[in-house]
């Protein structure tokens, strides 16, 4: 079987000095590369273009590119846009950017840079992980960042910075960051000596998140390494969102940048409700542009997850049956079989809604029902989501059921309930599991339910989505599938983890002389089929905010239509002290689940005989 051509090379990389618009772009003594996107993959790619060494062909992204205007607050400045070099005539591919996907940079745009001849420096990333010390930075952050240099993602010069309270050295960070990175199954050459290399340009400052003080020390070390290169620098707030205020508004007074650009990867949750999150956007929009804001959901950047574009649109077979018209039911399926196993204080103030369904769930189900958009452009992509959450039905209590864990004995061994955790209080009802049925009211999926399912200290960890097809239309052959349609509905598959997988599920007949039938599986399993390790989700998320490309960053109004279906749910929920139903520890959850899918005469995919 042959194997389609990588689109998405990451080496060499340099990034050019941005403009108000995202914007990025890739250097090497030899040529300098210039993004497009392929249709087949979805990802960005470069190409290549002829040029001086070290120096930028100069690009404007024109997507709904805005004016900054002048505030009373200090911002984080996406920095000078460099003089164009050269003029590119060539044909097609590169006849796109002829074609207004890249343009010149205006004339206010030139002015800013008066004296300051960027073509003549190289460029340098800065990578700040505020909040270094925390588990989300250990464990994710640091070895995603050594991903990216293994694979040679990186600009050739960058540098990283810890940012805590935590009183620490260079020598401790980097012994810290060193337990847990790893090298690739398949890339196993050089391992130590590229962890030496990488960790020899991790350094560590020590601050509080609310002193401007603090990171104007932190300035200070951030110049030394950026040794008078353009600098563009990256803050990834690794902290609670209660003190995401404060390192934003000391970060833009006494870190940003000065001629580069400055992005910052703002972590969820991203409030509690509507009001909440109206609140944390209109806060940080005092110091950042829209454009500066990298609001992060890690599972957009799952393999799987991104290939539902390609899937549905590069294959003749699935787009034309993405409608009312041939699909029954979908369904996303997100399970855990541990419980909260310490974070209880954490989840209790948010729950299994806030925490998986309001953002996860929910940010899957809009890329699976959006229309095709004009391009891949993240500005086109991200309006089709917003249309999406716009035309569905604010959740009602009666469509969802909720859940909370209890204790169970299993093999000798028993299992606390979720109230058990200390951090929790005893008297807790907060959902540890919930069920919901959602319905997209346009012309395209009207009256298809989409249900939601999320749980914790379940019989399994698995997430994945779930095509229900409608029974074929006088079927022939009923008579030998019996009185159990549902057994012989086509299923489309997508598991996104453990094990990544595409399955189809058809009607096959089992080979003899009879004429019996069989459910199969046309089975596209990663792991068999691809030798190359599936990068970790916050490797591609951290390679795009680096290259200024927003189509997996969730937008302001794309979070605002995602609360405005929840938040009365939510409220209602807790003003009158819904019960959740208590289930056993590693059972499949509430039997009220089964009554809600029921009531639409669907049958949950994940439970039966087949897997």
């Amino acid at each position: 079987m042959s194997t389609l051509p990588s689109t998405h090379c990451c080496h060499t990389y340099s990034p050019l000095p941005p403009s108000s618009s995202s914007s990025s772009s890739s250097s090497s003594s030899s040529v300098s590369y210039l993004p497009s996107y392929s249709s087949a993959h979805g990802r960005l790619q470069r190409i290549a273009v002829p040029s001086t060494p070290k120096r930028f062909v100069s690009v404007k992204v024109s997507l709904q590119s805005q004016s900054v205007s002048a505030k009373n607050a200090v911002h984080m400045q996406d920095g000078p846009v460099a003089p164009v070099v050269n003029p590119i005539e060539s044909e097609t591919p590169l006849k796109k950017l002829k074609d207004g996907l890249f343009s010149a940079p205006s004339s206010k745009e030139s002015k800013d840079i008066t004296g300051f001849n960027v073509n003549e420096n190289e460029s340098t990333v800065s990578i700040t992980v505020v909040g270094a010390s925390g588990d989300l930075a250990k464990k994710k952050i640091f070895p995603a960042l050594f991903a990216l240099y293994y694979e040679g993602c990186l600009p050739e010069h960058f540098t990283v910075y810890g940012y805590a309270r935590s009183k620490m050295t260079d020598a401790e960070l980097r012994d810290m960051v060193s337990k847990t990175l790893t090298c690739r199954i398949d890339k196993r050459e050089n391992c130590g000596e590229k962890m030496d290399q990488f960790l020899q340009r991790c350094f560590y400052h020590s601050g509080q998140y609310d002193s401007q003080e603090h990171f104007a020390e932190l300035d200070k070390k951030l110049k030394e390494h950026e040794g008078g290169r353009v600098p563009h620098r990256l803050f990834y707030l690794s902290i609670p969102p209660n003190i995401f205020i404060d390192a934003v508004r000391c970060a833009s007074s006494s870190a940003s940048s000065g001629n580069g650009w400055t992005r910052v990867i703002v972590e969820k949750p991203f409030g509690r409700d509507s009001e909440s999150s109206a609140a944390l956007t209109k806060a940080l929009k005092q110091y950042l542009e829209e454009d500066q804001i990298f609001r992060i959901d890690h599972y957009l950047g799952k393999e799987l997850v991104e290939n539902l574009s390609v899937l549905r649109f590069s294959n003749l077979i699935f787009e034309p049956l993405w409608s009312r018209q041939y699909i029954r039911n979908v369904q996303l399926i997100f399970s855990e079989d541990f419980g909260t196993e310490g974070r209880g204080g954490y989840f209790d103030n948010y729950g299994i809604i806030r925490d998986i369904m309001q953002n996860h769930l929910l940010q899957i189900l809009a890329l699976f029902a959006m229309e095709t958009p004009v391009s891949l452009d993240a500005e086109d992509i991200r309006n089709e989501k917003v249309k999406v959450l716009r035309s569905m039905r604010p959740l009602q209590l009666e469509n969802v059921v909720t859940g909370q864990y209890k204790s169970h004995v299993r093999g000798g061994i028993t299992y606390p309930a979720y109230t058990d955790d200390k951090t929790v209080p005893k008297d807790s009802l907060t959902p540890t599991f919930a069920a919901a049925a959602l319905f997209i009211d346009n012309a395209r999926w009207d009256g298809v339910p989409f249900l939601m399912k999320a749980g914790k200290a379940l019989h399994n960890k698995r997430a994945e989505i779930r095509v229900q097809f409608r029974h074929v239309p006088g079927n022939l052959y009923n008579r030998n599938i019996g009185t159990d349609l549902d057994r012989a509905t086509n299923e489309l598959v997508i598991r996104v983890q453990p094990d990544e997988a595409i399955l189809l599920k058809i009607n096959n007949k089992v080979p003899g002389l009879g004429m019996r039938l069989d459910r199969s599986n046309l089975n596209l399993h990663y792991a068999a089929r691809y030798s190359k390790e599936i990068p970790d989700a916050y490797e591609r998320l951290l390679l795009d905010a680096i290259e200024g490309e927003r189509r997996l960053f969730i937008r302001s109004d794309e979070l605002d239509a995602a609360w405005a279906l929840f938040t009365p749910l939510l409220k209602e929920i807790e003003e009158k002290k819904i019960i959740p139903e208590y289930y056993p520890y590693g059972s499949r959850g509430p039997v009220g689940a089964h009554y809600l899918a029921a009531r639409y005469k669907v049958r949950w995919g994940d439970v039966g005989v087949e897997q």
